[in-house]
């Protein structure tokens, strides 16, 4: 598998195309700043909890939205990719942005786990779910620096 180059471009002719005449490119573009803004609110409770000790269950449900919207905009970006690319995920293009948000799934996931089954205390669920959100923050960046680049036809 070869990966990006500096001097490739990010997406041929034929896949700009096949980009462009996706519905999952509106999809996407429609759930990542949806799932940013539940992000937002959901670390503005998190942190209040962790401050106040209050509304445990506020930002417990938040960070749940969280993760569901996590959830679809992985789904729904596997089959863009798979549609423009010809695979589900990995392709070249988005190698390690795919790989960074396996990561921030398994961050997200980790939490599910750790609030059903118990084994961490409500803080400590609260800071794992911190640190899911900046892996969430630099997952982000990742494609807001692809995006750029794309508009700018630089790569």
């Amino acid at each position: 598998m070869q990966r990006q180059q500096g001097d490739r471009q990010l997406y041929t002719p034929e896949q700009r195309a096949r980009r462009d005449a996706s519905h999952w490119t509106f999809v996407q573009a429609v759930l990542a700043p949806v799932q940013f803004l539940i992000c937002l609110i959901s670390v503005a409770l998190v942190i209040r909890y962790l401050m106040t000790g209050d509304g445990y269950m506020a930002a417990t449900i938040s960070v749940l939205i969280k993760t569901f919207a996590l959830y679809a905009i992985m789904v729904t970006g596997a089959i863009w990719e798979k549609e423009v690319f010809g695979q589900y995920l990995l392709a070249d293009a988005f190698f390690w942005e795919d790989m960074v948000s396996f990561a921030v799934i398994a961050l997200h996931t980790l939490y599910i786990a750790a609030l059903i089954s118990g084994m961490l205390a409500p803080a400590q669920l609260m800071a794992l779910a911190l640190v899911a959100y900046i892996a969430y923050a630099v997952n982000a960046a990742q494609f807001l620096w692809k995006l750029r680049v794309a508009r700018l036809g630089a790569c």
